[in-house]
């Protein structure tokens, strides 16, 4: 019916080329037209004007000799200003798109090492853009954005990748774990010089408590037991002190086998040796 009465709809966000007995006449807006086919008007087709997305994945070779594939992503449109170019000097768009992205991806990346690459992923999107807006210009498009969304090597270089960061990885621990058993060790021996250094100071003060003891026993009973000498005050608490020993021995649950001498002659032995050694440290004092 439209045909009929010469009417014709654009849609929107799309324009219409209409051309005169084969020839370019003018571009239709959105809207409704009055397109006089009997006059040798006719519609010669549509072009939206809505931002198109292309993925185009290159398969190129790094500086250091690894394949990879690059994949992109263009988004383009048409220009409504220059519809007349975008419609009838392209018969292909995305060929023409396809093959720029080609050629700047296989000249930029062949230059640059595979880590390189993959940290001027930027650099290589801005370079294809300014490319494809240099050359798809001319035909009436627009390059809205360029991303590069993929770098891919094969599946070797990927998996020798993954082995020697696990590897970078592994070697940190390590080195972690010894510096952290060195510090335990060190905080060890540490603590161990202490406690020896405490427990030296405990039996310092233990013995000194013991001869300032045997001192006042010795003093207390010189003055209480008329008649009586230091020495039988020794005597006495030297056997006293032998039995308390051999009680702490014979309690002890520990299996042990001591063997000792013991008699009186075993007793005042001992006694004449404590004496003794008494008496020299006093001398060397």
């Amino acid at each position: 019916m439209g045909n009929l009465l010469c009417l014709v709809q654009v849609d929107q966000s799309t324009v219409a080329i209409k051309e005169s007995f084969g020839k370019f006449d003018d571009v239709l807006e959105p809207g409704c037209h009055c397109v006089p086919w009997i006059f040798g008007k006719q519609l010669a087709g549509h072009l939206t004007l809505r931002v198109q997305q292309l993925d185009v994945k290159c398969e190129t070779k790094t500086k250091d000799n690894v394949f990879v594939n690059v994949v992109a992503s263009i988004q383009y449109r048409a220009l409504a200003d220059k519809a007349s170019d975008a419609f009838y000097k392209l018969s292909n768009t995305k060929a023409q798109i396809q093959a720029y992205v080609f050629d700047v991806i296989r000249a930029f990346v062949p230059k640059h090492n595979l880590d390189d690459t993959f940290e001027q992923k930027n650099e290589i999107a801005k370079a294809v853009e300014q490319e494809l807006e240099k050359a798809m210009s001319a035909y009436g498009y627009e390059i809205v954005q360029t991303l590069i969304v993929d770098i891919e090597p094969d599946e070797h270089v990927k998996k020798a990748m993954n082995e020697i960061n696990a590897a970078a990885r592994f070697r940190m621990a390590a080195t972690e774990k010894a510096e952290a058993e060195k510090i335990l060790q060190i905080k060890r021996a540490e603590g161990e010089a202490e406690s020896k250094y405490l427990s030296g100071l405990g039996i310092a003060r233990q013995r000194q408590a013991i001869v300032d003891g045997l001192r006042d026993s010795v003093l207390g009973f010189s003055v209480n037991v008329p008649g009586t000498t230091a020495k039988d005050v020794m005597d006495m608490v030297l056997v006293t002190q032998y039995f308390d020993t051999m009680k702490d021995i014979g309690a002890s649950s520990k299996s042990s086998a001591v063997f000792i001498p013991h008699g009186p002659g075993a007793v005042r032995e001992v006694a004449n040796q404590i004496r003794d050694g008494l008496l020299q440290g006093s001398a060397t004092t």
